[in-house]
């Protein structure tokens, strides 16, 4: 991310390029790098919520299990896949897109993937806030007052919902400033610290709770034989859907990796090993609420309240607000500014990229698009609808089309003659088939008959994006050339 890691050639164009989207001159995140991305990944509030749920779904642990691992080796497949382009180009998700978009046209996924990640960053920062205003109220009880909305609030939110939102925005945007290197020191350290606060916490509840009061089989078992079939494959399907916005764009972080066979490593270890890891000792946590407490409790900020000591109460705080801003940073903070420093190089860097999204975080209170199911199924999911069939175009044209060749030059040109100059810098195939591949999931979201394929939608759009491309492209191989990247 630094200037002089950049290699910034004269026949660059400046409307296509600068520090942060040229290629590197060094490569260096190793296996480590990678799986502690994946581990600030999985270890979050949202992430523990989602194991949870899927042990609650009426299935026998080893199913849920079988479910889990099925669904997180399918995202280590397709995080392989879409990791090779920019690996061995060192270019990020948006400049890789050029490739398929054309040089001009990649602003359209690169604008969608921003879109998501700004209201998912501003989602994620409001649930973080809760884990410090936990600690907040914790030492000074007496400020609960001003969390009375109706009393002491402004744009549906409490003047102290509003001290721990902000607290949050600018503790993640100062790890963010500091820069790429800063963000990887910070994820190498915070994935590992939440897992041994986990087995702490996991050792409390089993030691209060007694290990034979716990049944890891959250909702009780409703389904058996066959009939449990769909509900695994539902269940391997929310795994998939989960990862499906950071496995987009996983290119802005494999572009940093120091060979192919060090990024495979790392995935392997971060996904399947790690996610299959953090779930059983998730649902050990959440099983254990029960014979506790009285009732399930999902919500890890929630679990942490009901504990009556004060040192467990601020180190799972804030064990719980670093796990949230690990996962903010990596998916929601990084992705938009490399896409929207994409639209234009010459006046958006990196990090003021990051900072517009951020900003743009504050004004579509994601308090309220949280707290509103509606909103949420009719705005995130629609868009999040984009993200299979980008996907399947950007796959079909690396690895069916183009034969895993890249001129790494072109993508920095506006030359005419360029390969991903396309027309007026834009593919037409590439759009052609992005829009009935998008269709179909946007219509699986909006009609209520359905709505059964909905879990399904990522596969849906993948698959016909890839088909639809594969289809009307034609089947030639990139030129190699002296500027060529291959294989």
């Amino acid at each position: 991310m630094e200037q002089h890691n950049a290699i910034i050639k004269p026949s660059y164009d400046d409307r296509l390029t600068n520090d942060d989207l040229a290629p590197l001159k060094k490569q260096t995140w190793g296996s480590y790098n990678i799986f502690a991305f994946w581990m600030s990944d999985v270890h979050s509030v949202g992430g523990y919520v989602t194991a949870g749920s899927l042990f609650a779904l009426g299935l026998s642990s080893w199913q849920v299990l079988v479910a889990l691992l099925a669904g997180i080796m399918i995202v280590q497949f397709f995080a392989n896949l879409v990791a090779k382009p920019s690996q061995l180009t060192s270019a990020p998700y948006p400049v890789i897109c050029r490739t398929t978009f054309g040089v001009l046209g990649a602003n359209i996924p690169a604008i969608i993937r921003g879109l998501i990640a700004v209201a998912w960053y501003g989602i994620q920062t409001y649930l973080a806030s809760g884990a410090f205003l936990l600690i907040v109220l914790k030492f000074f009880p007496q400020l609960a007052i001003y969390a009375d909305l109706r009393q002491y609030g402004f744009a549906g939110l409490s003047y102290l919902g509003w001290l721990g939102f902000m607290v949050m925005w600018v503790l993640q945007a100062i790890v963010f400033w500091t820069g790429m290197d800063a963000i990887r020191r910070f994820i190498d350290w915070a994935g590992p610290a939440v897992y041994v606060v986990m087995f702490l916490l996991a050792a409390w509840l089993i030691s209060k709770a007694g290990w034979s009061n716990i049944d890891l089989n959250l909702g009780g078992i409703k389904y058996s034989g066959a009939a449990a079939i769909p509900v695994m494959v539902n269940a391997t399907a929310l795994v998939v859907s989960y990862f499906s916005g950071p496995m987009l764009n996983f290119g802005d972080f494999s572009r940093y990796g120091k060979d192919f066979t060090s990024v495979k490593r790392g995935n392997f270890w971060g996904l399947p090993v790690n996610f299959l890891g953090f779930s059983l000792l998730t649902v050990v946590c959440i099983a254990a609420t029960l014979p506790l407490y009285g009732k399930l409790i999902t919500d890890p900020v929630e679990m942490v309240s009901h504990i009556d000591n004060t040192f467990a109460v601020v180190l799972g705080g804030l064990t719980f607000m670093i796990a949230t801003v690990g996962i903010n940073i990596v998916a929601n903070f990084v992705s938009p500014a490399f896409d929207f420093s994409n639209v234009a190089p010459k006046l958006v860097s990196w990090r003021m990229g990051g900072m517009i999204a951020a900003v743009a975080s504050i004004f579509i209170t994601p308090w309220n698009l949280f707290n509103n199911p509606h909103v949420i199924h009719y705005t995130l999911d629609i868009l999040g609808s984009f993200i299979g069939p980008l996907f399947g175009i950007l796959i079909a044209d690396f690895y069916l089309v183009k034969k895993q060749q890249v001129i790494v030059d072109d993508l920095y040109t506006m030359d005419r003659k360029g390969a991903y100059w396309y027309s007026n810098g834009y593919n037409p195939k590439a759009i052609i088939a992005l829009v009935p591949a998008a269709a179909i999931p946007v219509l699986c979201v909006l009609l209520p008959s359905l709505g059964s394929l909905a879990n399904f939608s990522w596969f849906i759009g993948m698959a016909c994006g890839l088909a639809i491309y594969w289809t009307i492209s034609d089947k030639q191989p990139a030129p190699k050339t002296a500027g060529a990247a291959s294989a």
